[in-house]
């Protein structure tokens, strides 16, 4: 199992805080630095377009952390191709397949924030018919030199070659899902890897969709090899249980309540908190020993993961405090991982 970190980059770091964008953004990349030399497989960026987050520009990002680091992968997380270019997304992570020497992917979405559908002009009553003609021209641009295509968005191609090429003979594109269930068929149909987004709930409760997953994969005549699942979920590590909680509940309790005035959530409780926390919840908090154990349960409890990464920075966590958890996970949680397995 690849165990890796996803940031969307967060600039939130409280009312008193001065700490700058340009600050910030520097951290960011001491942090991916510092996941590539504990051992951490992969890093992922985000993207969104507000001003809580510094993620814009996923692939600019990732090129950044591709200069200062020599093994960890380096992928979107996710890139929201609905509202995007899917020649330009391409182009992007080839130029950055290039730069990080063959360790360039995609995950690919519509987006759980919509802020840039209007942002780049497209109607949210397009939703789902955005990604889906988009998917179907960025795979075809991934397999393809020269492509023929046309469709509803966006102006035909007509034998145009793409460039540059990626260095990997097959960019690696997942697709990132929540819980519709005509999103999972979609990824089996297409032999795509999945990276399920587990923020609430009890992790085991999208066993069924990702079986979904799995017969629509096997149905389309794709290995158990090529249908790779991953999770992405909050998490943190502390170096005890109790010092994990304590640096961790205050800013998700804040921020989690701040976004349910926003979408129609009550506040956070500390009893819902600990709900999350518990064996079967969705959040990986704990120490070193706790958080493995968590995530070995996950795995089984989802018919086996190929991935799992931690989003850690919607917490109101300090730099030093995150860079403490990656070293613990490298140090620690991993090798306790590999030796389960």
């Amino acid at each position: 199992m690849e165990i890796g970190i996803d940031s969307f980059a967060s600039a939130m770091y409280g009312d008193n805080n001065t700490l700058s964008s340009v600050d910030a953004m520097e951290q960011l990349l001491q942090r991916i630095e510092l996941a590539d030399q504990v051992g951490l497989d992969v890093f992922g960026i985000g993207e969104h377009h507000k001003k809580e987050f510094l993620d814009s520009a996923t692939a600019v990002i990732l090129a950044a952390a591709a200069s200062r680091t020599n093994t960890i992968r380096l992928t979107s997380a996710v890139s929201v191709l609905s509202a995007a270019d899917p020649v330009r997304v391409y182009q992007s992570f080839a130029t950055l397949d290039l730069i990080s020497k063959g360790r360039a992917e995609i995950v690919v979405g519509r987006g759980s924030s919509i802020e840039a559908y209007p942002l780049f002009g497209f109607n949210l009553n397009d939703y789902d018919q955005l990604f889906k003609e988009k998917l179907e021209l960025l795979l075809q641009i991934r397999d393809n030199e020269f492509v023929t295509w046309s469709g509803k968005f966006r102006p035909a191609l007509n034998n145009l070659p793409i460039y540059p090429r990626a260095l990997q003979e097959k960019l690696p594109i997942w697709l990132g899902v929540g819980g519709t269930p005509e999103s999972f068929v979609r990824a089996g149909n297409l032999g795509l890897p999945l990276m399920v987004a587990v923020i609430g709930g009890q992790t085991h409760r999208f066993r069924p969709l990702i079986d979904l997953y799995r017969e629509a994969g096997k149905a389309a005549g794709f290995t158990t090899k090529e249908l790779k699942v991953g999770l992405h979920s909050p998490g943190y590590v502390g170096s005890t249980n109790e010092k994990a909680i304590a640096d961790y509940y205050p800013g998700y309790a804040e921020l989690w309540t701040k976004l349910g005035k926003e979408r129609g959530w009550p506040p956070v409780t500390k009893g819902q908190f600990d709900s999350l926390i518990d064996e079967k919840g969705v959040l990986v908090v704990g120490n070193p020993e706790q958080v493995a154990e968590k995530i070995l349960r996950h795995s089984e409890s989802l018919g086996g993961i190929s991935r799992f990464t931690f989003q850690m920075d919607n917490a109101g966590l300090t730099h030093s405090q995150l860079m403490n958890a990656i070293e613990l996970i490298g140090a620690k949680v991993i090798p306790l991982i590999r030796k389960a397995e």
